[in-house]
């Protein structure tokens, strides 16, 4: 029987063409899901498109006088450098209003998109000053180092200098250059019975309702104020040793508390108990300290490559910031311009970027005198820091993966050989017109304002997408 029967057909061969999958955006489109690798891909691209677009010299008036600032300006020759520049910048929650302090004793808040749009009419073009949406200024001796937006109300900024002890809370729906509300440190006096001078060098509000007021003083010290109490700290932060802070941040909990200063450590104080719970304190006694302190020179001493070409020593820490897009990174920048991450939940240093001291040029900036102020990008895990030799920024690449050039386990090597990274993640430096003290990131779109050691304020945006490496940085 089997001679009736029809063979059947062999089967085709099995193509061996690959598949092409040309809709990758529209996939990501139709998941509404962003892979973590095309989305660094995309942030770094954008690390590379920056590029300075406007500067507004302060050159202001009030009541057709030059300001404070306006005139500290044209003396600039016979005053001190590091009573010059903007001390701090700040956005509100939703990019409309910057509000910028100098040292010489001006607060302004400036309307963005008029900061904007004023920059598109070419370089060298000056601020209307009629957008000015408030222009407070004062006589010497009423500097200011730090403005900060209150979270939960955002008529409020308060502001803080090291050369006095209180905290100012402006609101500018008042249009008055009287704060409305003055916050003190106690007063203690020495062994002579004199009053201790000290000054308050950052300022930090919670988001909650509370309200509540975190400022350290030169002394190390952190003052906490309680708004519904009263105008007197109602709890004292502390360390177990003489730290001067330079920089506070509240993390994302409203309850932990991150202070760094000139001895190279990081304290952090959780207000909800600790060593010492507040609760069980009398009112006179309220002082707490911290739950831990972290030593930064022994985390950096145990990345290996960075050991054998540099000698790490304690170093003063300039800033800390908090990524708002990985809250478990938390980024510093050192007094020498090195800046890095402290993973905090691992407690060690993922991340570190080392750039040229400045005396290796021959540079002999005084811009080394000046606190500097990084920021980080809103959503992309960049930071920007303004350089301590040259004139421009930094913009790195602190992506939580080792992807980042800047991570401690990155291999250059082995990450260009690999076809699923197709972009060359690099660090970027933008070069700018003067010399930068402090950024501040728009929280909407990542444009970034930078504020200068000559008073001014330069607009950065991106222009266009570049993957040439020639102006790209690979230090470490």
């Amino acid at each position: 029987m089997e001679k009736y029967l029809v063979s059947p057909e062999p089967s085709p061969a099995k193509s061996r063409t690959t598949v092409r999958r040309p809709w990758k955006r529209s996939l990501i489109e139709v998941n509404g899901r962003l892979d973590s690798a095309y989305r660094h891909e995309l942030y770094s691209r954008v690390a590379h498109s920056y590029s300075e677009i406007g500067k507004f010299s302060h050159f202001y008036h009030l009541n057709e006088n030059p300001c404070i600032t306006h005139m500290m300006q044209i003396q600039s020759l016979y005053q001190c450098p590091t009573m010059r520049g903007v001390a701090g910048l700040d956005f509100d929650n939703r990019g409309i209003f910057l509000v910028s302090v100098t040292r010489s004793g001006c607060l302004m808040v400036h309307d963005f998109e008029s900061l904007y749009c004023q920059s598109k009419l070419g370089p060298g073009s000056a601020e209307d000053e009629s957008k000015h949406v408030v222009h407070f200024s004062y006589p010497p001796g009423r500097e200011f180092d730090v403005a900060r937006w209150n979270p939960s109300n955002q008529n409020e900024v308060a502001c803080t200098s090291r050369k006095h002890d209180q905290v100012l809370i402006f609101d500018i729906s008042y249009m008055s250059p009287k704060p409305t509300e003055v916050l003190q440190t106690r007063q203690k006096l020495s062994i002579i019975g004199r009053k201790i001078s000290r000054g308050l060098s950052d300022v930090a509000i919670t988001s909650d309702e509370d309200s509540r007021i975190f400022s350290p003083d030169t002394l190390g010290m952190v003052h906490v104020w309680d708004r519904r109490a009263g105008v007197s700290p109602c709890i004292e932060l502390s360390t177990d040793r003489y730290d001067s802070i330079k920089r506070i941040q509240i993390y994302v909990d409203n309850q932990t508390i991150f202070g760094a200063g000139k001895e190279g450590i990081i304290h952090i104080w959780d207000l909800r108990g600790g060593r010492n719970s507040s609760a069980f304190q009398s009112r006179k006694d309220m002082s707490q300290l911290p739950l831990a302190s972290l030593h930064l020179a022994p985390k950096l001493q145990k990345i290996a490559s960075l050991k054998a070409q540099s000698e790490i020593v304690p170093k003063e820490i300039h800033s800390i910031d908090v990524n708002p897009s990985s809250p478990h990174q938390l980024a510093f920048h050192l007094d020498d311009g090195w800046s890095g991450v402290l993973d905090i939940y691992k407690s060690e240093v993922t991340h570190v970027h080392c750039p040229p001291p400045a005396w290796l040029d021959g540079s002999n900036s005084s811009a080394d005198l000046i606190l500097r102020k990084p920021s980080w990008l809103p959503t992309s895990s960049i930071y920007v820091v303004g350089s301590m030799s040259e004139k421009g920024i930094h913009v790195l690449d602190f992506h939580p993966s080792s992807r980042s050039p800047c991570h401690v386990d990155y291999d250059e090597d082995t990450q260009r050989n690999e076809k699923r990274d197709k972009c060359n993640h690099r660090n970027k430096f933008v070069s700018l017109s003067e010399t930068v003290t402090g950024c501040a990131a728009h929280p909407l779109n990542g444009m970034i304002v930078a504020g200068t050691q000559n008073s001014s304020l330069l607009l950065i945006a991106q222009m266009h997408c570049s993957s040439s490496s020639e102006t790209a940085e690979g230090e470490l």
